[in-house]
């Protein structure tokens, strides 16, 4: 028995030394061609460079991505099963009654890979041009203005969520199925503001066809730099969403380091950076202690707001 005991780390040690020596399967809870999608395959891209084995994509969407999720809660802790864990998983746990698994306790958070900040954008025709004067008119007009929302229980919903919550303004949301159908009503003048994750809205800001008036992160973006933060004007106010790489619970510790230690170098790497940058998102260096710590904190936070607004997923 003591033999057996003591042989056992030896094994698992040269096990995660040699990880991988098959293909990894990194499962994606949306449809391809979205932004996780995007950002799993270009980490998954590099993976396969560093570690010598195919890191495979596969999306399986489905209930806000919990059909990926209990997959891989269910899978082998050995590493060869992963998920492209994101802001959505945290907002699930409020979103949804009844899921078969618990988030934090069933999945080590391995790595995070970009963090996503919204932008405080309305349609140039509106009156407002600062978050101050934005306020003020939602005010004097309680009930008239119409912000879009990407669905419920999405980032753009959240965020002015939270907004409405510490000003106090009587917005209007309307829900939409994603950002791509919100965008050209938005654009048209059917509706008049909306808190789109930037990647979505770049380029429609660069045309000059929306009007930004704040970011939602606590600290201005690189892709957006001479626009304030909301809380500039509104203490304390700060959203993002975000999204990385994690495992079932009870994977080796050796093997969560391994592809800590490789995503991390993507995040570091000039060329890797600057498709982040392209795509208007910013790098998400944290080690695993530290991103299971800031699940648990988003978690909390965010389940408030959800709960405090009576969401529930479509």
């Amino acid at each position: 028995m003591a033999a057996g005991a003591a042989a056992f780390p030896v094994f698992a040690a040269s096990a995660s030394e040699s990880y991988p020596t098959r293909p990894v399967h990194l499962l994606v809870g949306y449809a391809a061609g979205g932004p996780l999608d995007i950002s799993a395959r270009l980490i998954g891209q590099w993976l396969s460079e560093r570690l010598g084995q195919p890191f495979i994509i596969e999306n399986r969407p489905g209930s806000g991505s919990n059909l990926a999720t209990e997959t891989v809660v269910r899978a082998a802790p050995d590493g060869y099963t992963l998920l492209e864990i994101s802001a959505s998983n945290a907002w699930n746990a409020a979103l949804y009654d009844n899921l078969s698994f618990n988030f934090i306790r069933d999945i080590a958070p391995i790595a995070g890979v970009r963090r996503s900040g919204g932008v405080l954008e309305v349609n140039p025709t509106f009156p407002a041009r600062t978050v101050p004067e934005f306020i003020a008119y939602a005010k004097a007009n309680p009930g008239k203005v119409n912000v879009a929302s990407a669905g419920a229980g999405s980032a753009p919903h959240l965020f002015v969520e939270l907004f409405k919550v510490m000003t106090g303004d009587d917005l209007v949301i309307v829900n939409y199925h994603g950002s791509g159908p919100a965008l050209p009503d938005l654009i048209g003048g059917q509706v008049q503001a909306m808190f789109d994750v930037v990647s979505s809205s770049i380029g429609h800001i660069r045309a000059g066809r929306l009007r930004p008036l704040a970011v939602t992160t606590a600290t201005p973006l690189d892709v957006l730099p001479n626009i304030p933060t909301i809380g500039e004007f509104v203490p304390g106010y700060e959203a993002s969403s975000w999204d990385g790489v994690g495992a079932p619970a009870n994977t080796p510790l050796e093997i969560v380091a391994i592809i800590n230690k490789e995503v991390n170098a993507a995040l570091r790497d000039p060329t890797f950076k600057a498709r982040l940058a392209d795509l208007g998102v910013e790098p998400f260096p944290i080690s695993p202690t530290e991103l299971s710590q800031f699940i648990v904190e988003y978690t909390d936070k965010w389940g408030k707001v959800i709960r405090a607004a009576g969401i529930k997923a479509d």
